[in-house]
């Protein structure tokens, strides 16, 4: 086991180059940059905070959050998986563009389902972005971008824009390993084969990992401030995806829950955790006034553990449940006083719609060359308008996803646009159409009544999946 200090200078790191380019307006002065931190949680479902209606656990430091910021209703992540709805929120782009189509394993399982051992270097990482524009880059927490498995000669995180990593068993470079504890005391160790991907390696039990990449997070952003840069932060968890490791004092009476019972205590331990860092920026007036947080999950619940309240589906469904996140913006210091504490029921969009965002919030250049799916929507995060993006938010299952989770011959692609949702399988056929307003939990399919719509989204989902195809 590392001590303190040693584990401190785990994110230590390389210095990657900055893109070039400009689509948005000049810079604001370097003084009032503002801090960007991405909260992005591992299978949580969309009805799992407490402040999103949550009765059997409580999140109290994210429902604070929501109570001084902007909790968001219809926010969609754009994969149900891991590794590409990674790759979309950092990137700005659509997954499959990158041959990231489900999550990243071994070599052999990659190449079965067509899907690339880790994400192209070359794709505009919003962190390189950032970067060019004087950011402190650093990321904390679980990356499954590439390295993982036996893939150990994928490039550090530190290439794609970042400073400094801190990472878990699936990513490259410094990383923090889970060890278990039972309510008996027993000690395990998983993942271990992990350290043939990089190091150092602190080894630290998993119920408490999220405090420990806040307590590498925490001195990255002091040094930035100490330096007079402004930072950009990922605290990505993995604490509520399985296998769940309450802490020991909690578990026994956890366990006895079963899945539910269990996923609930890390739950709300990961929230306890969160608080150290949000207390960080909230108690200091000059970063309170001059943060933006944005806390969601990467796609839906695991079935038994967490759950999506009234929406149909689960992590992997291309599904309602699968692919909306709960979303909550704070950022007191641009956010108008009336948005504060309020609920957007009505704006949509999606994960790929934060790069160009966030580009514009900061006054970052665009890497050069960049083509982004997203679209610029900082006022509606901000909480100065509740108009929705302009173009549908498309999706496509992971090919290894047919059948799971007891739904059989589930639809291939499927798309967001206006008050429709629409399915389909990858040549057109099996249409599902719903008013996802009327009836979000997806149980009247209305296409043999709207051939007219049918027609029509057909056509664009199925274009859209011809174009983004590697």
């Amino acid at each position: 086991m590392m001590d303190r200090r040693s584990f401190l200078k785990c994110a230590g790191a390389a210095v990657c180059s900055a893109g070039a380019g400009s689509l948005f307006a000049a810079p604001p002065k370097a003084a009032k940059k503002p801090n960007v931190i991405l909260v992005f949680i591992d299978d949580m479902g969309w009805g799992d905070f407490s402040c999103f209606g949550n009765k059997d656990a409580r999140t109290p430091n994210v429902d604070r959050m929501a109570a001084e910021g902007i909790a968001f209703e219809q926010f969609y992540v754009n994969s149900p998986i891991c590794s590409p709805s990674r790759v979309a929120i950092s990137t700005g782009t659509y997954p499959q563009r990158w041959g990231i189509t489900s999550f990243l394993s071994n070599r052999k399982h990659n190449k079965q389902r067509g899907v690339k051992n880790w994400l192209d270097p070359k794709a505009p990482m919003l962190a390189r972005g950032l970067k060019g524009a004087g950011y402190a880059t650093g990321h904390f927490g679980k990356w499954h971008m590439g390295g993982q498995r036996d893939v150990k000669d994928a490039p550090a995180i530190t290439e794609y824009g970042f400073d400094e990593s801190l990472t878990n068993f699936e990513g490259m470079g410094p990383k923090l390993l889970p060890l278990t504890m039972t309510g008996d005391g027993k000690i395990g160790k998983i993942w271990g084969a992990a350290t043939i991907l990089g190091g150092p390696v602190t080894w630290m039990q998993r119920s408490k990992i999220t405090g420990g990449f806040v307590d590498a997070a925490i001195p990255f952003m002091d040094k930035a401030r100490e330096t007079g840069k402004p930072f950009y932060v990922n605290l990505w968890p993995d604490d509520v995806h399985s296998p769940f490791w309450p802490p020991a004092d909690k578990y026994n009476t956890a366990k006895k829950g079963g899945k539910r019972g269990l996923y609930l205590a890390v739950l709300e331990e990961m929230d306890r955790q969160f608080g150290k860092l949000f207390d960080y920026v909230r108690k200091d007036d000059k970063l309170r006034d001059n943060t933006l947080i944005l806390i969601c999950s990467d796609n839906g619940p695991e079935l038994g553990a967490g759950r999506a309240a009234h929406l149909k589906g689960y992590k992997t469904h291309l599904f309602e449940g699968g692919t909306r996140s709960s979303l909550v913006a704070w950022a007191p210091g641009f956010m108008p006083k009336k948005a504060s504490g309020t609920r957007n029921k009505e704006s949509v969009f999606a994960a790929i719609d934060l790069t160009p965002s966030l580009l514009k919030l900061t006054g970052a250049k665009p890497q050069a060359n960049a083509k982004y799916d997203g679209e610029d929507m900082l006022d509606t995060l901000l909480g100065k308008s509740k108009a929705s993006r302009k173009a549908p938010i498309f999706f496509s299952r992971p090919p290894d996803r047919k059948n799971f989770y007891g739904f059989k011959d589930l639809p291939d692609l499927a798309m967001r646009h206006g008050k429709w949702k629409f399915l389909c399988d990858y040549d057109g056929t099996r249409p599902n159409l719903y008013n996802i307003i009327t009836d979000p939990g997806e149980t009247k399919n209305l296409a043999a009544e709207q051939s007219e719509v049918v027609k029509e989204l057909t056509k664009m989902t199925v274009a859209w999946w011809a174009s983004v195809r590697t």
